[in-house]
Parts: C-alpha cells; sequence; structure tokens
C-alpha cells in the first residue's frame, strides 16, 4: 500500500483488493478439468472453501464432505462444506476420514454445483438439512444462573434467545446468473459464476427481512418439527423480539458504479458484511445437549444387541 496515505485511499485500495480476489476466484472456478469429474468437482470445493475462508472469523471451522446428525435419527445427505462451532461444541463424531457433525455446531452449510445442475437432487439436499432439528436437552452453568433448558419452572418462561437453530444455507454455482431465481426459496444466499462475463454474482433473496424475521427464521427455526408437544413447548420458552431495525442486509451491499453507470456490487466484500451479519445473529451456538446424544447412542447399541439375540447371532 505504498503511496497511500488518506483514510478514503485506503478503503479504495482494500476495495479493488476485493474485486482483484474475487477476478482469481472466478478464473480458479472456470479452470477446466478434462475427463474428470470427481477431480473436478473437489477442485471448485476447494476454491469455494478458500473464498470462505476469507470471509468467516477463525472462531468457526470449515469442513469439506461431511455429514450432519442431529440426535432424533435424522442424518443429512453430505455436504459439500460445513461451517461450524468447535469452541462450544466439544464432539465432532470421526469414523476414519469421515465427520459426523452434531446440527447445534453448523453455522452454515454450502452446496457446490457445476454448471449442471439437477432441482431434484438439490431440493433433494436443501430438505436433508432442513429435517434436522436442534436439541434442548442441555445443561450449563452462565453467568447468573445454573441453565436447564428442560426446566419448565414459571420464573424461565419467554427467556430464551434460541429454541431451535438452523444454518445458513448457501448454494454456490457455475450456472450463470440465471441460476439465482431458480432456487431463491431453498437457499439464503446465492453465488453464481458467469463463465462469459468472468464474474462473481451474488443474491440473498430475503435480503429486505427485518431483523425480527431473520432471528425467527436462525433462532426459532421451529417449524419443521413434527412433535407438537415438543412444538409447543419451545414456542413458549421463546423470548420475543421487537426492535425498530427494518431491513438487516439490505443496506449492507457494497455497491460501486461501473463504468457505464450501472449499479455493481463489490461481492466479496458485501458478502463479508453480510454473512458474516446473520452469523452473529446466530451467535454462539445452543448448549450442547449431551444428555440427548448420549441416550440416543445407548438407545440404538441395545436395541442392535437386542437384535443380535433374537437373530441368534449374539453371545
Amino acid at each position: 500500500m505504498a503511496g497511500v496515505t488518506t483514510y478514503d485511499e485506503v478503503l479504495l485500495t482494500i476495495a479493488k483488493n476485493y474485486k482483484d480476489i474475487e477476478t482469481s476466484i472466478v478464473n480458479q472456478l472456470l479452470l477446466e478439468v478434462p475427463n474428470h469429474y470427481p477431480t473436478g468437482g473437489s477442485y471448485r470445493e476447494t476454491v469455494w472453501e478458500s473464498l470462505f475462508r476469507m470471509v468467516v472469523p477463525r472462531k468457526y471451522c470449515i469442513e469439506q464432505g461431511v455429514f450432519i446428525i442431529d440426535a432424533f435419527g435424522h442424518k443429512s445427505k453430505e455436504v459439500d462444506l460445513a461451517v461450524f462451532d468447535e469452541l462450544y461444541t466439544p464432539y465432532i463424531f470421526n469414523y476414519g476420514k469421515i465427520k459426523f457433525i452434531p446440527i447445534e455446531a453448523v453455522a452454515a452449510v454450502v452446496q457446490c454445483k457445476s454448471k449442471s445442475m439437477v432441482k431434484k437432487e438439490i431440493d433433494d439436499w436443501e430438505k436433508s438439512i432442513g429435517s434436522l432439528i436442534t436439541s434442548m436437552d442441555s445443561v450449563a452453568r452462565t453467568a447468573n444462573f445454573m441453565v436447564d433448558n428442560q426446566d419448565n419452572s414459571q420464573e424461565r418462561k419467554k427467556n430464551l434467545t434460541q429454541t431451535a437453530t438452523r444454518p445458513v444455507k448457501i448454494l454456490c454455482t457455475l450456472a450463470g446468473k440465471n441460476a439465482l431465481n431458480g432456487y431463491k426459496d431453498s437457499f439464503d444466499i446465492i453465488l453464481s459464476v458467469d463463465k462469459k462475463k468472468k464474474k462473481l454474482y451474488k443474491s440473498i433473496p430475503r435480503e429486505a427481512q427485518s431483523l425480527e424475521e431473520w432471528n425467527d427464521s436462525l433462532n426459532h427455526a421451529i417449524g419443521g418439527i413434527e412433535d407438537l408437544r415438543d412444538k409447543e413447548y419451545r414456542e413458549s420458552r421463546k423470548m420475543d423480539l421487537k426492535t425498530a431495525r427494518g431491513s438487516l442486509l439490505q443496506e449492507l451491499r457494497v455497491s460501486q458504479t461501473a463504468e457505464r453507470d450501472e449499479a455493481e456490487e463489490n461481492v466479496i466484500l458485501s458478502l463479508i458484511f453480510q454473512l458474516n451479519q446473520l452469523l452473529m445473529v446466530i451467535n454462539n451456538p445452543m448448549l450442547f445437549p449431551h444428555h440427548a446424544y448420549a441416550k440416543r447412542f445407548s438407545d440404538i447399541l441395545k436395541r442392535s444387541e437386542q437384535n443380535k439375540g433374537e437373530n441368534g447371532d449374539g453371545k
């Protein structure tokens, strides 16, 4: 940054640097790996991962090719990239090199696709993420009192800022700008590369939503809970949020004027502000439900032993 002296010059230099990074990432993503689909897919995932490592804080880990599980018997399809918190979540279950991450730890999930996109496959993937439910069966000491989320006492009613978190869902694709509209109901953020223009485009379909709406969506995602008693209990524990803040993300877009006077976005700089704002709405994950996972393991192990005995192959 030699010769940069004023505050404005510093910010202009930083903004230009992110545009240069965008160009580099686009060129890497468009690099053809002939006749070897798995290698090409893995390579592109690595490039997308490098972008998110630049964007999200270091408190988060990023892993490629993982599965997400919950304590209710659900498992996601393979997740290309998972952004998760390992500081407050003590267990990442491993089987060899395969990682199974509890949903309570996961802050964002990324699906990486090439130019060819099969809608049913992507919809099925998104549904497998949506089926995962965070558990409230947790106990931990905080600064003010011992928290037991199963405590039904009246003085603890409506005191929870999180009753069921869900991850931010991100789609990354090489399908061009037209792909931005095809999946707006399924993803929070869509990043797409236009091969002809060699540009990165970003869409946040619900960019105009208020803080209250994003808070409900990310911290109180109880809509998919089928157990009515559990759903009603979580609703009863939900802390109401009243705020005068309107749109949470819209004003975080960083735009600049292109040569032809059309609005052009500094995509990576916008992504830094907008994605991290969503991550801060979630902030720390829900308290880890040790009892719920221990019980799930015990139930399945006991059932397995019982089945062995019934089949005559046990001791």
